[in-house]
């Protein structure tokens, strides 16, 4: 990962990181085009579990998969249930997942977690994230 221009940090579910990691995939803010739209091929991305599950109230406050966008486009996976939301035909984007190990956010020091009140804009789902932060993140989270 040398040379990385630009990177992305989502906000999932532990969970929902499982799923998507194993399916080489991510879908963002209930499976919305304009959040996956934003990403280019060859960005980092780094997910932010809060928590274990969604909706779920014990904190988790970690990073859980590291990876880089491996398509050039959205697609639109199979329709899915999202309970209360009903059936929806989610947009997603590949993701070249990296073995890597979950770190707890107060185990790594970043850009991102040292201005005041960074959590906030947590809320939006997905965030830019700065190079050196993913590679500090990288760094971090690597197995082995």
């Amino acid at each position: 990962m040398t040379d990385l221009q630009r990177a992305w940090l989502g906000v999932i579910s532990a969970e929902h990181t499982q799923r998507a990691v194993s399916g080489g995939f991510v879908q963002l803010n209930h499976g919305k085009r304009f959040g996956v739209a934003r990403l280019r091929l060859g960005d980092g991305f780094a997910i932010y579990s809060p928590t274990e599950q969604r909706g779920g109230k014990e904190p988790l406050r970690a990073f859980t998969a590291l990876g880089v966008v491996a398509d050039s486009e959205p697609y639109q996976a199979e329709p899915m249930s999202m309970g209360e939301r009903g059936i929806v035909t989610p947009w997603r984007r590949r993701i070249e997942f990296l073995p890597v190990r979950r770190a707890g956010v107060r185990e790594v020091e970043l850009q991102l977690t040292s201005q005041p009140n960074w959590g906030y804009q947590l809320r939006r789902g997905l965030i830019p994230l700065s190079p050196e932060d993913f590679e500090t993140l990288r760094a971090a989270m690597t197995v082995g």
